[in-house]
């Protein structure tokens, strides 16, 4: 394990670890604690209930840590830099609307996308998890094997768990590219989201989807990061909703700065 973590430790600075709403402050310490053990440095925290969570006596060790934590107001500020947005969820009896991915699967694809940039991995709160919107901006789910019994694991634990999987067993090859042929990045969220609120303003011009449909949003933008854009096709895609909102008349809605 330990050789595996140094033939990985060089790409953990591209992995964002995300936390949404969390409740208890302990628990980000926690979280911090488990990620300074695997050398993982990037925290982000979004909406926590507790302001003073820099001050968690839980994270032993990581205080450096949890002080830089980078704190945002939403989920799509806080990933807009990344290529990869993998949210995590015990599942149980709640319909997905992603793919889910055992951990081990999980993991290997993320080691992948590690090496071409940032990867952000998000936490829902200790309630309720991740809602439909936070997860809308996830190309996919992950989960942890517990028992059907008792699914749900500690926050902090639960970060432990897949930061462990991501630094053990075999190295992960690259992806293979044709001859000659080379390897496109992947869009950053923020130029995703970019164009999904580009193609949500004309769909609403059209009369497709209704103003203020919550729910159309969120299925659009699930939608739009199940194609795995790269950056040069979101480029394209953008440049013609543009073209196709001017003759609407309809303004470009900013996505996150």
């Amino acid at each position: 394990m330990i050789n595996n973590w140094r033939s990985i430790s060089g790409h953990l600075d591209n992995l964002r670890v995300v936390l949404v709403a969390t409740r208890n402050p302990l628990n980000i310490g926690a979280a911090a604690r488990a990620m300074s053990n695997f050398g993982v440095r990037r925290l982000r925290v979004v909406n926590p209930y507790e302001v003073a969570f820099r001050e968690a006596k839980s994270a032993v060790g990581a205080a450096g840590l949890l002080a830089k934590a980078e704190q945002y107001a939403s989920v799509a500020e806080a990933v807009a830099d990344c290529r990869l947005v993998v949210g995590t969820t015990a599942a149980g009896r709640r319909e997905l609307q992603h793919r889910l991915r055992r951990l081990e699967e999980g993991a290997r694809a993320i080691k992948r996308h590690l090496k071409a940039g940032p990867v952000a991995l998000l936490f829902g709160s200790e309630r309720v998890g991740l809602s439909n919107q936070e997860l809308s901006h996830c190309h996919w789910v992950m989960r942890i094997p517990t028992r059907e019994e008792h699914g749900s694991m500690n926050l902090g634990q639960a970060v432990a768990v897949c930061l462990y999987e991501l630094v053990r067993g075999r190295k992960t090859a690259p992806a293979k590219t044709a001859p000659g042929q080379k390897e496109k990045k992947s869009a950053p969220s923020k130029e995703v989201e970019r164009l999904t609120q580009m193609l949500l303003a004309v769909l609403h011009s059209s009369g497709y989807v209704k103003p203020r449909a919550v729910a159309a949003e969120e299925k659009l933008r699930r939608l739009v990061r199940r194609l795995e854009l790269n950056a040069d096709d979101t480029a394209v895609w953008l440049g013609m909703l543009r073209q196709i909102a001017w003759k609407l008349g309809v303004g470009e809605k900013d996505g996150p700065s």
